[in-house]
């Protein structure tokens, strides 16, 4: 069985145009605004909500195991208690800190920011990062 192809060819060389060189935009000709007076409406996105985790640690089991855990159970995670903790807001490790007892509040956590990961080292949190 042999199958027809047609081929459809368009020699663009000779194509005219009707594009005037001084329709085109030049940028060059705009002034140049300096970014003091560039006043950006930061109000639209700092109401965004963002997702923010504090990462105590992780381990990995079988499933056999799990399934035997109950009230009480202690899981042992791969980290120390005196180890920085990992601050994630969506997804991206932005910065490392310290455990911490609130104050005023003895049932509750806080984090002490020791490190701040800076915009270019922002890695996703890997999720097979467990020992």
């Amino acid at each position: 069985m042999e199958l027809e192809t047609e081929t459809f060819a368009t020699d663009f060389g000779t194509m005219e145009t009707d594009f005037a060189e001084e329709a085109m935009p030049t940028f060059a000709d705009e002034p140049m605004v300096p970014a003091a007076e560039v006043t950006p409406n930061l109000d639209v996105i700092m109401n965004i909500p963002v997702t923010m985790q504090v990462v105590l640690g992780s381990t990995v089991m079988p499933v056999a195991n799990l399934m035997k855990l109950g009230r009480g159970a202690v899981v042992k995670l791969d980290t120390n208690i005196t180890d920085p903790v990992d601050l994630i807001v969506n997804g991206r490790i932005v910065a490392r800190g310290e455990v911490v007892v609130l104050e005023n509040e003895e049932q509750r956590f806080g984090i002490t920011l020791t490190e701040i990961v800076s915009p270019t080292a922002r890695q996703p949190r890997s999720k097979t990062s467990a020992n």
